[in-house]
């Protein structure tokens, strides 16, 4: 059984604990590093970063695309690729609701 570790965080520099239920999650995401920074010093890094989503106040990169099924003009929030089809948010939820 793990135990309980005390880390120097890499930011701030002050002393945080790495329980043993952290330990075991980490393990269990196959996660293989300690993390270097206290939650706090994490949360402000994240939140610095975008958080890896656009969330609340994070602004997601669109795309223009051309529906596959009606034509029209949109916005997608991916790369569209040659040779796959994109449909605009109407014809989406159309085709959904057939299956």
């Amino acid at each position: 059984m793990a135990q309980d570790k005390t880390i120097q965080c890499a930011d701030c520099g002050t002393d945080f604990t790495f329980t043993a239920s952290e330990q075991e999650f980490f393990a269990s995401k196959g996660f293989t590093n300690e993390p270097k920074r206290c939650p706090s010093c994490r949360a402000t890094r994240k939140q610095t970063r975008g958080g890896g989503s656009a969330g609340p106040g994070g602004a997601r990169q669109m795309f223009p695309a051309v529906c596959a099924a009606c034509g029209k003009e949109t916005q997608v929030p991916f790369e569209p690729r040659n040779g796959r089809p994109v449909y605009c948010s109407d014809c989406f939820a159309k085709s959904k609701s057939t299956y």
